[in-house]
């Protein structure tokens, strides 16, 4: 690994990224085995899924770097970057070892098999792992004193803090610690995923200490469980003294082994593999819901994949740990500071540093949203359609919609689908009052959403116990798509309220992820919609919808075939141009279509936020490709699908990303924008994207990201996005910009 890391250090140091096209090791010295694997990573016309996440991963530690801002900020991105590495390990090295362990053949994009790939990936990792910690020690921790607090041993309290942290232990801590010896007589215990664990070696005396002895010593497990705090707080004079909880522990655990010699007392934290499939049942929900509650437990002893330990763990307890979960050095990460960086949030969180972490600004309402004339949301929606840019617009005319709706007498049905809820959330109160208000509501719960299965669950048999029509998926594919229809009665007729968007219907999340979605009364989307409900609920095959897109019955087709049209009239001599907005862009299929509308003459931009698996800027291949990403105070999660079409823009939004999941396992859609105003805002959004220098990256076709640095005036969309005026909106075009590309490339050429 050392030796591939350092042919990968003298090729960047001496070739540009985006200048690379085919690079062959002839140095005798490297052994032919690392040859071949270097000029396969090289060489793929794609790139790794999962090292793409990494550098993802990386681009938000970035954020921990800025010293322009507060350390409450950088302390949050420290911490976001934890809980990203922590979902990464339980799903994807999760599923690498479903192929490991049962000897299954599994190829990377980058051309490596799985034990290589193992190797690569996670020694990726580590390197992430090391630098982060290199972070936190060198740049963040110097800053904490002069911010208002520390992070302390035990040693550095006062006795009269040291005697109050004591007490706290006596009267909280103790009663909830439950050390789990394992011998030759008591079976390893089930130590949980995520807990910080204290690994004690004790001696035995009645047999004498020997090292060469194996019962000798004994280990034991005591579990910190989750709901005691992170750190023991103590409030001194100006300062507020953090203390992690271990610590206080590890001080007064003689007191749950009295009598007993303690050889060592070592910290150490497991992941384990969380990604698991199902057989599903199209007939019998209920069992559908007691299997999604057996995997949830059996997640608890799933695989391990990771074991974070301190610096000099005892070799006796790293040899037993080791051996009893089948690990190597790669699954070990070493940790010189914090176990457990998400614990930063009690830092950020606590209440004396409340307002130094900047709110974000006030969100505004949505352009052409009546807020002169006191009107309901329905006379509003009937006179127009309304684009949604969260969180730049608030989350509040959705849910004024729906709580309006439970309400209304007039209001006959609500039928909506429920990917992730907010905690307490407003969502679920509104239907359960439409319910006892007497009106129809149908739910499609996804309780197949990774790590919110349970709370699902929770909120589904609340609503069913009420009388709510509660769907349970579909059998196979989870359901993805974020739709919401209401029936109301008006007079002698019936209208339809639709809502479409790229985000959950959360509004906690709203405040911090940009989303789209539009409020609409037209014909054509209530009835693909209420088209769709119907296919969910009765297990119909759907008519061709007018503006809605689904998967997994022809999303990638018809995607592809927006692609090919923009090739055809490059070929023929017309305008083209793509520009793509997505979280993730992995389909192989796809990612081919838009290296053929490349090698076209198609000139496309695309913007994605996390795992790019396309390699731009390829000779031959994608050289009309650029690729950036956008990572800043806001988590970027909007989906917005731009085809030129010979001046006649088609533009979408979209719950899916251009991934195999989503086209093949999910039930997504993509719906067309028609409304000529809401099609402007769409394309000055893609606008914003494109003319950010401040939060954006640049991808080379190494797998490489470049920060984009302002030349002249600094243009921040999460800013920018605030402050949209309607004149903007009707001068919004990406026609310069897909000149830009073409005016570059000739200047290359010339030169």
């Amino acid at each position: 690994m050392s030796e591939v890391k350092s042919i990968l250090n003298y090729i960047k140091s001496i070739i540009k990224p985006s200048k690379i096209i085919e690079v062959k090791i002839l140095d005798p010295e490297v052994p032919s085995r690392l040859d071949r694997q270097m000029e396969s990573i090289v060489k793929s016309p794609l790139l790794s899924r999962d090292l793409s996440w990494l550098t993802f991963n990386q681009r938000v530690l970035d954020q921990a770097q800025k010293e322009e801002l507060t350390i409450f900020e950088r302390l949050k991105f420290m911490a976001i970057t934890a809980s990203n590495l922590d979902e990464f390990f339980t799903v994807r090295v999760g599923s690498l070892y479903n192929y490991l362990d049962y000897g299954k053949e599994r190829i990377d994009y980058s051309g490596l098999r799985e034990h290589p790939f193992r190797k690569k990936l996670l020694g990726s990792i580590q390197e992430f792992y090391e630098e982060r910690n290199r972070i936190f020690r060198e740049e963040l921790k110097p800053q904490f004193k002069s911010n208002g607090f520390l992070i302390v041993s035990y040693d550095q309290l006062s006795r009269d803090q040291q005697k109050e942290a004591d007490e706290f232990f006596d009267h909280t801590v103790f009663p909830m610690l439950t050390p789990m010896v394992y011998d030759q007589t008591h079976a390893f215990p089930v130590l949980l995923a995520k807990n910080l664990i204290l690994g004690v070696v004790t001696q035995n005396k009645k047999r004498g200490f020997s090292s060469n002895d194996p019962d000798s010593r004994k280990i034991s497990f005591i579990q910190i469980p989750n709901n005691l705090p992170k750190f023991y707080v103590v409030e001194h004079k100006s300062m507020i003294l953090f203390l992690p909880i271990e610590k206080l522990i590890m001080e007064n655990v003689q007191k749950l082994y009295r009598n007993v010699k303690i050889e060592s007392i070592d910290l150490f934290r497991i992941l384990r593999n969380g990604d698991f499939t199902l057989e599903e049942s199209d007939d019998i929900e209920a069992d559908f819901v007691d299997e999604i509650k057996q995997k949830i437990k059996e997640r608890k002893v799933g695989r391990l994949v990771s074991l974070t330990i301190e610096k000099d763990l005892s070799p006796f307890l790293k040899k037993t740990l080791k051996g009893k979960w089948d690990i190597d050095d790669f699954n070990i990460l070493e940790n010189k500071e914090l176990m457990d960086y998400t614990r930063l949030w009690q830092i950020v969180k606590h209440p004396e540093f409340k307002g130094e972490v900047p709110m974000s600004r006030g969100a505004v309402m949505p352009l052409h949203f009546n807020r002169e004339k006191q009107e309901s949301i329905f006379k509003t929606l009937k006179d127009q359609d309304v684009l949604l840019h969260h969180p730049f617009n608030n989350f509040e005319p959705v849910l004024q919609l729906i709580e309006k709706a439970a309400e209304d007498p007039q209001v006959l049905s609500i039928k909506l689908t429920i990917y992730r809820l907010a905690e307490n959330s407003r969502i679920t109160q509104a239907l359960l009052r439409a319910i006892e208000n007497g009106k129809h509501v149908s739910a499609l719960f996804e309780i197949k959403a990774r790590f919110d299965e349970e709370n699902n669950i929770k909120e589904a048999e609340k609503l069913q116990k009420a009388g709510c029509f509660v769907i349970y998926g579909i059998g196979g594919v989870k359901t993805h798509t974020k739709l919401m229809l209401i029936v109301r009665k008006e007079g002698n007729k019936v209208v339809q309220y639709a809502h479409m968007a790229s985000g959950n219907y959360n509004e906690d999340t709203a405040k911090l992820y940009t989303d789209i979605g539009i409020l609409t009364t037209k014909p054509g989307y209530t009835k693909d919609i209420s088209e769709f409900f119907n296919v969910i609920t009765g297990h119909s095959e759907p008519q061709n919808y007018q503006y809605l897109i689904t998967s997994p019955r022809d999303m990638r087709a018809s995607v592809i075939e927006l692609i090919r049209n923009e090739a055809l009239n490059a070929k023929a001599g017309l305008p083209a141009g793509i520009c793509i907005k997505v979280n993730s862009l992995e389909d192989k299929e796809t990612i081919e279509e838009l290296y053929e509308a490349s090698k076209a003459g198609v000139k496309i931009k695309l913007i994605v936020r996390g795992i790019c698996c396309l390699r731009p800027g390829r000779i031959g291949l994608s050289e009309n490709i650029t690729v950036r990403s956008i990572v800043g105070h806001y988590l970027e999660h909007s989906r917005i699908f731009y085809f030129h079409n010979n001046g006649q823009p088609k533009v979408y939004g979209s719950s899916a990303d251009i991934m195999v999941r989503s086209f093949d396992r999910r039930i997504e859609s993509i719906f067309e924008i028609v409304d000529d105003f809401l099609k402007k805002q769409m394309i000055l959004i893609l606008r914003y994207n494109l003319m950010d220098n401040v939060n954006s990256y640049e991808l080379g076709q190494s797998g490489e990201y470049e920060k984009i640095t302002p030349e002249g005036e600094e243009f921040n969309i999460h800013d920018r996005s605030f402050d949209i005026s309607a004149e903007e909106v009707e001068e919004a075009s990406l026609d310069d910009f897909f000149e830009r590309i073409a005016l570059l490339e000739e200047s290359n050429g010339d030169a």
